[in-house]
């Protein structure tokens, strides 16, 4: 599988951000973005997930199959926002995704888990029950990044992912990705601090001219 980005420019408001951007990404590969606030970060994520049409260029997944045929079928998406209704518990709102997002297929040694082997990854075993808007800051990441493990995904894109986590926490999410990858995932990842990643190619986005 690879993601490729040819020639890909974005825009914020009416003004381009970034322009010319290639890369290309293949099974097993991250790529970790950085640059200034403002540089276009999160912009080029939701270009890549498709939630933001491209200025010019474009992006196209290879090799997903009919399972994955466009990088967005392939992704899973962790914003600045965690995706999840406050007043839901914790439990409800994994089994909504797990549920709309499907969990049935395996893509060769990977697999989904279910939502209380989800939980437990992070380190949340026994919370389920509870209301996602009770919890901490750095509980509602986790429960996030329990989302991409409750419904499988080969492509995460992650805009800061480890912001309100513990430095445990952030060890335990740099061992999910590090998993990820050595199971034949991709990672894209904006952020302003290191996330133990070994193996990563860089992308450093500058902040455009005013």
């Amino acid at each position: 599988m690879r993601l490729i980005a040819e020639n890909l420019g974005g825009e914020r408001g009416g003004e381009a951000v970034f322009s010319g951007m290639d890369f290309t990404l293949g099974s097993g590969e991250a790529l970790t973005v950085i640059g200034p606030n403002g540089s276009g970060k999160s912009t080029l994520l939701r270009i890549l997930c498709g939630l933001l049409p491209a200025a010019v260029g474009k992006v196209r997944l290879e090799g997903g199959g009919e399972d994955f045929p466009t990088v967005a079928a392939a992704c899973h998406y962790l914003g600045h926002q965690n995706a999840m209704k406050p007043t839901l518990s914790v439990t409800e709102n994994l089994a909504f995704w797990r549920s709309f997002l499907g969990a049935d297929g395996s893509n060769g040694r990977a697999r989904s888990l279910t939502v209380a082997e989800a939980l437990e990854t992070v380190g949340l075993t026994g919370i389920g029950h509870l209301p996602f808007g009770y919890l901490s800051t750095g509980q509602r990441r986790r429960v996030a990044i329990a989302r991409l493990l409750a419904s499988h995904r080969p492509v995460w894109l992650l805009d800061e992912p480890t912001s309100g986590l513990d430095k445990a926490s952030e060890a335990r999410f740099s061992q999910l990705m590090t998993a990820h990858c050595l199971a034949g995932g991709l990672i894209v990842a904006a952020t302003h601090l290191p996330l133990g990643l070994k193996e990563t190619k860089l992308l450093e986005m500058r902040a455009s001219a005013t």
